[in-house]
């Protein structure tokens, strides 16, 4: 693996087991400086692990961490320029709000009036001005997070380590969030390593993620790298909602028995009268089920009985009832040549 030595995170061949298991199997990665990267994946796969290394709470088995060219495995957590972020933000319940933000500078004995006031302006950065007095329990749980980035931003972290900090919020308040993280991710300008098995947040925020699977990387890319072309059957499962087509099925359709994927967004379905583009492929059905979910409506399409297809349409003119009648009907479907990808099984 050729080396980036502006890299903020390098991982080489790092394994660390558990007894019998190997949380993490092998993981060589690296991570450029002023990056926003996402570690994807589902529980126990290893990212969190990965994170905690990071960060100094676990060592391990073999294999090197480098941070910013240091090789920090035998550093203590005081000992490197990151800091963490957790979900259940760890926030002292007895403070104000500002003597939180500020408790990290108490403890390097910066004055009281100068930390109080990078306190004060870590506030305004996080969008929670005039708050300082109040305490967490009068605080959402959207501003109580901003709080904990607040505080382990003032410290000036060269790597910021992001453990499903958005995981307690609501799904409305977590997909602001997304957008504000990134926002101030750009603006602070140092790198951001995020744990998440949440594809929507690895997509939203991401310069680049890592899927993660059974303490292995599966592939790393960008996000539209990762949704568009994925490398295995499980990226292409994990990642969105992907159609794998095998076997037969394969054969028939493509013309090869290999397996592929495509995603159920590039599927169309032919309307009456309406021809296929020359250069796509096509497949006959019966629609066995119809889910209309508001902006677009989800088709399972049974091929031959042996595949079964998720279409998805959006819902430029269809209502629930139109969608609903749509159960039964034999129907022609098409996508493009190029949406079809290749894909590995092992």
């Amino acid at each position: 693996m050729k080396h980036d030595t502006s890299a903020a995170i390098r991982f080489d061949d790092v394994s660390r087991h558990f007894g019998d298991v190997r949380a993490v199997d092998h993981v060589s990665l690296e991570i450029a400086d002023g990056e926003f990267f996402t570690m994807l994946g589902p529980s126990g796969s290893g990212k969190t692990t990965c994170l905690r290394m990071v960060a100094g709470f676990d060592q391990p088995t073999s294999g090197q961490i480098y941070l910013h060219g240091q090789e920090v495995s035998s550093l203590p957590p005081y000992e490197r320029q990151v800091n963490t972020v957790f979900q259940d933000y760890a926030l002292f319940p007895h403070m104000t709000v500002l003597t939180n933000v500020a408790y990290g500078l108490m403890v390097r004995n910066v004055p009281k009036a100068e930390r109080h006031k990078q306190a004060e302006e870590m506030l305004d950065l996080v969008r929670l001005p005039g708050l300082g007095q109040r305490k967490p329990s009068q605080l959402s749980g959207g501003q109580r997070q901003r709080v904990a980035l607040a505080r382990a931003l003032i410290l000036k972290p060269r790597v910021l380590l992001l453990d499903e900090p958005l995981g307690a919020l609501d799904l409305k308040l977590r997909q602001e969030m997304q957008v504000e993280l990134k926002a101030l991710q750009e603006q602070v300008g140092i790198t951001f390593v995020y744990v998440t098995h949440d594809q929507e947040e690895a997509l939203t925020m991401s310069d680049r993620l890592a899927v993660f699977n059974h303490g292995r990387i599966e592939q790393v890319g960008s996000p539209t790298e990762i949704y568009e072309s994925p490398d295995s059957e499980f990226v292409a499962g994990f990642v969105g909602i992907s159609n794998i087509l095998r076997g037969p099925v394969a054969k028939k359709i493509i013309g090869a028995s290999s397996t592929f994927s495509i995603r159920p967004e590039k599927i169309h379905i032919l309307k009456e009268g309406e021809k296929p583009p020359k250069d796509s492929y096509t497949a006959s059905g019966r629609i066995t089920d119809v889910i209309y979910l508001g902006m677009y409506t989800r088709y399972e399409v049974d091929i031959d009985s042996v595949a079964l297809l998720t279409v998805a349409q959006q819902n430029l003119t269809s209502s629930s009832d139109k969608s609903s009648a749509d159960k039964g009907q034999v129907v022609q479907l098409f996508w493009e040549k190029e949406h079809m990808k290749n894909i590995s099984t092992g």
